[in-house]
Order: structure tokens, then C-alpha cells, then sequence
């Protein structure tokens, strides 16, 4: 998949001059919070990466970071280098940093990934970008659950609308081993950017979160569950997991 010019565009999601600090060499980009996921997407060379699909969601790049991703199938933590963050208690806060091997900040820049929140609002946050000789996006009628995807090496596994989305980049063996689930399957058609904001007018939550209820997160076409990775189902509105009593302490110290 080279990104696609038409689909995903060349002007900006929205009017304002970008502000987005990307540097190829590092293979890092520092963003605003309130970036559009998809406005990161077309400003990245070819070759170059994300460690998120081409899907638009609420929140944009912070609160993809705060939810801790959506359709990886690695270690999502790992792909954030820095953020910088307003506590509840409205301190501002810097944790980490634009050099992988920068640690100063590490004890808060991963308990921020996935928090829902509870650590504070994002204002400013640093990427891992990966690199890759080749990358394919195919998308194919049905549920995750239709698949043996436990071992799959693709990159990116989502299902949403009654399709199942696999993305991978690398070499070119790599991205055709990982889409070979899809690639003979009637129906599929290449993957394109999609923008999935209209699915969740009140926000974005894990299915299951809200006090009461259990969490299936089994099937996309059900209990309102609008789309699904491997780790959630995510429906409408904002809800978040149980904060444990430990977390909910250390964000009230910030």
C-alpha cells in the first residue's frame, strides 16, 4: 500500500498551518494533541510509518495515545517516546522525550498510554515511526472471529462495518505472508483511509467499561459495539476501565 494521494488527500484536515515536527532522519514526529490522525498519515514521507492505521477517531493523536491504540497487534506502549500532559491537579507535565534512547520521564510516559484520562489531558506527543520497503492494506468481508489471527504478523487487525482490515509494511514477503488471510477471500478489496468519527458522536469507549455490564466485545455487529481490535470492542460514548486503586493514587499526587 502506497499511501494513497487521492484518498487520503494532500490538504490539511483542517485550515490552521501544521505544526507538526517531524524529523526522518530520528524517524520521530512530535505533534499537538489535537492532531488528526489522518493529517499525520499524509505528512509522512514514503517509507515511513505510524504506529497506528489510517482510520480518523474522537480525540484525535492524544486521544489515541490516552485509549493506548487502536488495531496494533505489538506493544503500543513502546511506540510513544513522549507526552506532555496537564494532571487533574492542572500541573503541566513532561515525561520523556524526542531520542529513543532517552529515558528521563519513562516511569510516566508509559503509565500514560492507555489511562483513559485518569493521568491528565494530552497536549503534545512524541512518536516512534517505523520504517518499511513495502506496505499492503486489504479489507474483507467478516468478523475477526472468522480468522485464526492468534499468530498473525500483521501489524494492524480491525474489523469495523462487517469488514476485517489487515495492514502491514516491511519487506515485501513480510507484508504478502501477512495479508494472505485476506488476500484470496471473496469480496476484499485494498484498504483505504476511513474516517470513523460519525461511528462515535459521544466519544469513543471500550465495550463492557460501564458499570453493570460484562464485557463481550465478541461481535462488532452487536450491543453496540461499532468496531473492534484484539484488544477491545469500542462503542459510542466514553467510558473506561475500572481504575485501580494504586493508578487512581499516583494520579493524584501529579
Amino acid at each position: 500500500m502506497e499511501k494513497d494521494k487521492e484518498a487520503a488527500g494532500h490538504a490539511p484536515v483542517n485550515p490552521q498551518p501544521s505544526t507538526l515536527d517531524l524529523s526522518p532522519g530520528d524517524q520521530t514526529l512530535t505533534a499537538p494533541a489535537d492532531t488528526p490522525l489522518l493529517e499525520i498519515y499524509r505528512a509522512l514521507p514514503d517509507g515511513l510509518y505510524p504506529p497506528f492505521p489510517p482510520v480518523e477517531l474522537p480525540g484525535g493523536l492524544g486521544g489515541l495515545v490516552a485509549r493506548g491504540g487502536f488495531g496494533q497487534n505489538f506493544f503500543f506502549g513502546a511506540e510513544v517516546l513522549g507526552v506532555t500532559f496537564r494532571a487533574p491537579s492542572g500541573r503541566v507535565v513532561r515525561a520523556g522525550g524526542r531520542t529513543v534512547k532517552n529515558v528521563q520521564g519513562y516511569d510516566l510516559t508509559r503509565p500514560f498510554v492507555g489511562s483513559f484520562g485518569v493521568l491528565g489531558q494530552a497536549l503534545e506527543v512524541t512518536l516512534r515511526l517505523r520504517p518499511g520497503l513495502a506496505a499492503g492494506h486489504l479489507r474483507g468481508p467478516g468478523r475477526l472471529d472468522d480468522f485464526d489471527l492468534a499468530d498473525s504478523p500483521a501489524r494492524f487487525v480491525w474489523e469495523v462495518g462487517g469488514f476485517v482490515h489487515l495492514l502491514h509494511f516491511g519487506h515485501p514477503a513480510e507484508v504478502e505472508r501477512a495479508l494472505a488471510p485476506l488476500a484470496s477471500r471473496p469480496g476484499t478489496q485494498e484498504g483505504q483511509p476511513e474516517d470513523l468519527r460519525a461511528l462515535f458522536p459521544g466519544g469513543i469507549g471500550p465495550h463492557g467499561t460501564e458499570p453493570g455490564r460484562e464485557d463481550s466485545g465478541r461481535q462488532a455487529s452487536g450491543g453496540g459495539v461499532a468496531a473492534r481490535d484484539r484488544r477491545f470492542g469500542w462503542v459510542d460514548g466514553e467510558a473506561r476501565p475500572e481504575v485501580p486503586a494504586l493508578f487512581a493514587r499516583m494520579a493524584a499526587r501529579l
